[in-house]
């Protein structure tokens, strides 16, 4: 007995004088020592809140209004900034419907007067050619045509215009000359314009004019009588129309208005828009109604 005890008190000894060291006798761990500058720190990590511990804030009315009015501020901008575009393409749309509409009777007889269609005589000078302004004898050959001339004048302007020469037999690609006859009867000068068409309008393509009285406005003195001339021959490329290989008769047919300056300054008759086609042809087209 006592020798266990010294043996138990001999353990003790050596287990405080070497404190690292393990027991044969209990298998009892002892945390090693360390300095105090080696040693470990283990922090076991945050656990995640749980649904019913998250604090819930309540929202500020007074923030809800101003993002409200922010986003309605914004959506309104941008519908602002598509009205002003659609406005815009709508605003362009409609001037460039005004202006072909505006601009369609002056090309129209601009086209009617370069290629004669619709009874308007040609004034594109390309075609007074010296090489088309004599007979040939193919042009001898044929019967020659009658071209007949008529006027009338405006009741707004005291004119008496009439043709001077009422008739006139050329062959085609023969150059001829015509008058017409107009006097002033009113108290004051005055400035009229003349506006022209041919009959059958199939003939017009042909009938080209040099020189006329009609390319620009005329002005005659109170009492005043005046000759105008006409200059024109008839293309020779009429024979080539299967069409019109046999007529013989044309009517040259001139009406004179007062005139009045347009917003360009240019000449153009004083009168309504119906009576200005008529004079010239074009109340048979629909185009031009």
């Amino acid at each position: 007995m006592a020798t266990l005890k010294n043996t138990l008190h001999g353990i003790r000894g050596f287990r405080q004088a070497c404190p690292t060291c393990r027991s044969p006798l209990r298998p009892t761990v002892f945390q090693s020592f360390r300095p105090m500058g080696q040693q470990r720190c283990y922090t076991e990590p945050p656990r995640p809140l749980q649904p019913d511990t998250i604090p819930i804030q309540k929202p500020n009315r007074t923030q809800l209004m101003k993002a409200l009015e922010t986003r309605q501020a914004k959506i309104y901008q941008e519908r602002s900034k598509k009205s002003k575009s659609i406005m815009l393409y709508s605003a362009g749309a409609i001037i460039i419907a005004l202006g072909v509409t505006y601009a369609a009777v002056p090309l129209y007889r601009a086209f009617c007067s370069t290629t004669g269609f619709g009874g308007i005589p040609m004034t594109d000078t390309s075609r007074f050619t010296p090489d088309r302004l004599y007979v040939t004898p193919e042009s001898a050959a044929r019967k020659r045509i009658t071209v007949h001339f008529q006027a009338s004048s405006a009741e707004a302007l005291p004119w008496k215009f009439e043709p001077a020469t009422k008739s006139v037999r050329v062959l085609p690609g023969e150059t001829a000359l015509a008058f017409y006859k107009c006097k002033n009867y009113g108290a004051k000068d005055l400035i009229g314009i003349a506006t022209y068409n041919i009959t059958p309008d199939k003939v017009a393509p042909y009938f080209a004019k040099v020189e006329c009285f009609c390319f620009e406005e005329q002005r005659i003195r109170a009492g005043e009588e005046v000759d105008l001339p006409v200059f024109f021959f008839i293309d020779r490329d009429i024979m080539d129309d299967v069409q019109l290989g046999n007529f013989d008769d044309v009517v040259l047919n001139y009406t004179f208005f007062r005139a009045k300056r347009n917003d360009m300054g240019h000449a153009v008759p004083d009168a309504s828009e119906e009576a200005i086609q008529k004079s010239q042809g074009f109340d048979k087209y629909e185009l031009a109604k």
